[in-house]
């Protein structure tokens, strides 16, 4: 089946338009994050519904003055991403597309954070769905539930999807991604490959008999994998299952 860009699910503008411009279809901003992997929205209401959420997520919010919707993340005190999704506007609040099967927690580890803050949180099952097939193939990470807390935004390749910004102040885990960036120090990231046969979320990745990285998502024969960049192209394999390194070249930093 075709894909266009309508059913693009991300909503940074300038990604939008990059990825748009290599499939040469127009891009069209939506909020659904996630076809076939199922997906739900958080609401977050309240009068300070900005507040509250600009001090927890990695990117900036008054990016939605002029934006339909932006990418981000919310990580836990050590760097690690709980959530990774869309924001964008809804009425008294702002709208988070999250996998199904995470929504209800996250909502209920938000709430701790709440404090004095007047804000209300709300599941709303609207019966979405996004193509894993469209992620993996654009490099896009879908963090369920056993993915909650495996990797750093730099591991997911968020910042190269404009999930992150850098000067918009302190958020949780916010120490630890500035590091990582200003040194340079991100050693994995997310790559796309081609295995011989099919491989499942969460398998290991290895090289000569040791683990090196593990599979984020997978979609038929195609996957998206955290592994060392410099191991991309060393021959790397799932068990007996080779797999053959197929570049995001709009997403994936030099690995050579």
């Amino acid at each position: 089946m075709e894909v266009t860009c309508s059913a693009l699910l991300f909503g940074s503008r300038a990604l939008m338009a990059k990825v748009c411009q290599s499939l040469e279809q127009p891009a069209v901003p939506t909020n659904s994050y996630f076809t076939m992997h199922s997906i739900q929205t958080i609401r977050v209401t309240g009068a300070d519904a900005f507040e509250f959420l600009q001090a927890q997520l990695t990117n900036d919010l008054r990016r939605l003055e002029s934006e339909a919707e932006i990418l981000a993340a919310w990580c836990s005190p050590k760097g690690r991403v709980i959530w990774f999704g869309t924001v964008f506007p809804v009425d008294k609040g702002y709208g988070l597309s999250a996998a199904a099967d995470t929504a209800d927690a996250i909502v209920k580890r938000m709430t701790m954070f709440r404090f004095r803050s007047r804000v209300d949180f709300e599941v709303i099952d609207d019966g979405q769905t996004v193509d894993p097939a469209f992620l993996v193939e654009h490099g896009y990470p879908y963090i369920g539930s056993s993915q909650v807390e495996q990797f750093t935004p730099h591991m997911l390749n968020l910042d190269l999807l404009d999930a992150i910004s850098m000067n918009k102040g302190c958020y949780p885990g916010q120490e630890i991604v500035a590091r990582t960036h200003y040194k340079g120090a991100t050693k994995r990231r997310t790559l796309r490959f081609e295995s011989e046969s099919p491989v499942s979320d969460g398998d290991k990745v290895s090289l000569d008999g040791r683990d090196v990285g593990e599979v984020l998502n997978v979609s038929g024969r195609n996957l998206l994998a955290v592994v060392p960049v410099d191991l991309a192209d060393a021959g790397l394999s799932v068990g007996s299952i080779k797999l053959t390194h197929n570049p995001l070249p709009q997403l994936e930093p030099d690995t050579k």
